[in-house]
């Protein structure tokens, strides 16, 4: 499965939408999710963002051997789009050291 997280944008065709980052989270607790595209900004900032995806991500490879999907960040907002980029690599070199180790 192909998750699309974003408030406005169309869905592309093929992918699942989600308007909320608790919606991606129960999405990936299945254990079908291939790939991920996040926005950040979904306009409630108290409901959640598109890192809290990330987040919660690299909490779940760290403590729990979780096997992240592909994940691509479509956000226009580009300070956030930088952080959640950041938390990206985190998870991979999480992953790889994982592998290695």
């Amino acid at each position: 499965m192909r998750v699309f997280l974003d408030d406005e944008r169309s869905t592309p065709a093929g992918w699942v939408r989600a308007y909320w980052p608790d919606e991606v989270i129960d999405l990936l607790g299945t254990g079908r999710v291939v790939e991920l595209s996040l926005d950040h900004d979904l306009g409630n900032d108290e409901r959640g963002t598109g890192y809290d995806v990330v987040l919660w991500i690299e909490e779940a490879v760290a403590l729990h051997g979780f096997q992240p999907p592909l994940i691509r960040v479509h956000s226009a907002n580009s300070s956030a789009r930088e952080k959640m980029e950041a938390g990206i690599r985190s998870i991979e070199r999480l992953v790889r050291e994982r592998l290695v180790g």
